[in-house]
């Protein structure tokens, strides 16, 4: 199956008139503070778009920085056992999403995901997400963000 690039995120981006902007980098930012140290940000400010499975459905978790989303609190919020949600494989989220693992975007999809965002991340001015291609991020609000994805908004972390 063929990922999806910026390129894709960029369509979507100009079909959707978001405030949005596709940042290319000069390396593949692996982890948080690599993104964080290269754009020159705080690490809260990188956020992580993560695909869960929940009983045989994709669910977008965005969380951001350092912070680790628990799964109890997903699961609670669903109304389902901590058992019934999992981390989607890198694979399946491909096959989901479109985009690898290490370049998703929080949105331009294959499919419309449910998708939870934590409350740390409406806290702040800007948030910087995978930009569709390892050497690409993403910087926008996180207004353009809830407004784009109607996300839930809950303490996930």
């Amino acid at each position: 199956m063929n990922s999806f690039s910026h390129r894709q995120l960029q369509r979507f981006i100009d079909q959707h008139q978001l405030e949005a902007e596709i940042l290319p980098m000069d390396r593949h930012t692996r982890t948080v503070p690599d993104a964080a140290e290269a754009l020159g940000v705080a690490e809260e400010q990188i956020i992580k778009s993560l695909v869960f499975m929940v009983n045989g459905e994709p669910l977008l978790v965005i969380n951001n920085g350092p912070a680790r989303v628990s799964y109890p609190k997903v699961a609670a919020h669903l109304g389902v056992g901590r058992k019934q949600v999992r981390f989607a494989a890198a694979e399946q989220a491909l096959e989901i999403t479109g985009y690898v693992v290490g370049s998703m975007p929080p949105f331009g999809h294959r499919q419309k995901l449910r998708t939870l965002v934590d409350t740390a991340v409406t806290e702040l001015e800007l948030i910087y997400g995978g930009g569709g291609d390892v050497n690409a991020m993403l910087r926008l609000t996180p207004v353009e963000l809830l407004r784009v994805t109607a996300a839930e908004v809950l303490p996930l972390s």
